[in-house]
């Protein structure tokens, strides 16, 4: 994956998960926002310079795997388990949502163990 960055640290225009055209949709409220992000920078840019930075999209896909599809698949399977053991309604939802919550337990460690380690790190790949 690549982007258009500006050299601070590394200024990345967020973009959303849909991917869509944000300046002219601005449904979801993420257009425009800045994030920081760390890069590697082998090519020597000074601050202030654009630059184009890439990204394994494998680490992306990963990360947006355990954030976007585990909590969910957690609830469908905590229904299915709890909708075996018992006839009541609100037992099979209870635990549908106990699991929800299971399966983010794993997003969070995710997420700390990539602001410890700084999983995820662009690469600057030219000057723009």
């Amino acid at each position: 994956m690549t982007r258009i960055a500006t050299v601070e640290r590394v200024l990345v225009a967020r973009e959303t998960a849909c991917g869509h055209d944000c300046a002219s949709c601005g449904g979801c409220g993420a257009a425009g926002r800045m994030i920081y992000a760390k890069a590697k920078n082998p090519i020597g840019a000074e601050p202030g310079q654009r630059v184009m930075i890439q990204s394994a999209s494998a680490d992306l896909l990963g990360a947006a795997a355990i954030v976007y599809l585990l909590p969910p698949a957690a609830f469908l399977i905590g229904y299915l388990i709890f909708s075996a053991l018992t006839d009541m309604t609100v037992i099979k939802y209870a635990g549908a949502v106990f699991m929800l919550f299971a399966g983010l337990i794993p997003a969070f460690l995710y997420d700390r163990r990539m602001r410890k380690r700084g999983d995820i790190v662009f690469k600057i790949i030219k000057l723009l």
